[in-house]
């Protein structure tokens, strides 16, 4: 956050009252000015919920978002790519949003979401509520070019994804994280954390982010990494580095490195070119210098 950042666009939210439940801008953009958008005229058939055309600008990026309204303009400029993961302030985003019940049509107050839902259906609309949470699904206001998402559930607006990028069905990739480059998701990428290219979080994988358990390390993994189908980590993993199928690797995990010696998991953090694994035999965990090579990605998915 050294070079203040301001951005604008224009777009069309939501109103339920007063409450912001969400907003979609089609094209924002950093700088001072908002691009010129053509909008269709907001469709006010429910007395439930309105929608209006809106004008949001941020003069400095690096400060904490104000607003709902400004909180979905940071969201877009992360999924659109125009600024990375940890390159605008996101504090205090949660106390900002609204819990929605989102539905096939939008978003609608939860305690109004079943009569809503009634409604539609009276007007011979079949809609359905898709869950009930704080952030959307990122597809139903940005697709970035050049990515596969399985399952749209799985990707919440504010997400960061590099073109080449593929989610899997049981993928998942929270606001203010993703890919930097060409990479498979077939695990959790949690809030903050961000892949390298060439790296492949396996099924059933999992990245500790920093949104609960008290975590504070902004988790980093390096590129051509494979963290194994059902493994864990908590630290950062520098490039060409292994983590083995079924470990779970916190940074109060005692290792057992290459002289003998044993160390906490957290002091590797950032090293490149290792391989973690569980002896067979006694169970420890070992860090070894990484040897050969595990293929990388199979480019035919890409």
């Amino acid at each position: 956050m050294e070079t203040q950042l301001s951005a604008a666009a224009t777009g069309v939210a939501t109103f339920a009252g007063d409450v912001v439940l969400d907003a979609f801008f089609p094209a924002p953009q950093l700088g001072t000015k908002s691009a010129e958008v053509t909008l269709a005229a907001p469709n006010n058939a429910s007395e439930l919920v309105t929608k209006r055309v809106v004008q949001v600008s941020i003069a400095d990026l690096s400060k904490p978002p104000t607003d709902a309204l400004d909180v979905y303009l940071r969201l877009h400029l992360l999924s659109h790519r125009l600024v990375k993961p940890h390159g605008i302030n996101l504090d205090g985003v949660f106390g900002l949003l609204a819990n929605a019940a989102w539905t096939a049509t939008g978003p609608v107050q939860v305690e109004h979401a079943t009569t809503y839902i009634q409604q539609q259906r009276n007007n011979g609309i079949a809609n359905l509520i898709l869950g009930v949470d704080r952030f959307p699904r990122m597809i139903d206001y940005v697709i970035p070019s050049g990515v596969r998402i399985a399952d749209a559930d799985r990707v919440r607006l504010g997400a960061y994804l590099a073109a080449g990028t593929v989610v899997m069905h049981e993928g998942f990739v929270n606001f203010n994280a993703g890919t930097l480059g060409q990479s498979m998701v077939e695990g959790r990428i949690s809030a903050g954390v961000t892949v390298g290219a060439g790296s492949d979080v396996g099924g059933g994988a999992s990245i500790m982010g920093t949104l609960s358990g008290g975590g504070k390390e902004v988790i980093k993994i390096g590129e051509n990494c494979l963290i194994g189908a059902n493994a864990g980590v908590g630290i950062s993993l520098g490039d060409n580095c292994i983590v083995e199928a079924g470990l779970y690797l916190t940074a109060g995990s005692k290792v057992l490195l290459p002289d003998g010696s044993s160390a906490k998991a957290g002091s590797l953090s950032g090293a490149a070119d290792l391989l973690y694994r569980r002896n067979s035999q006694t169970g420890a965990i070992e860090a070894v210098a990484r040897s050969g090579n595990w293929g990388g990605l199979n480019q035919a998915l890409h």
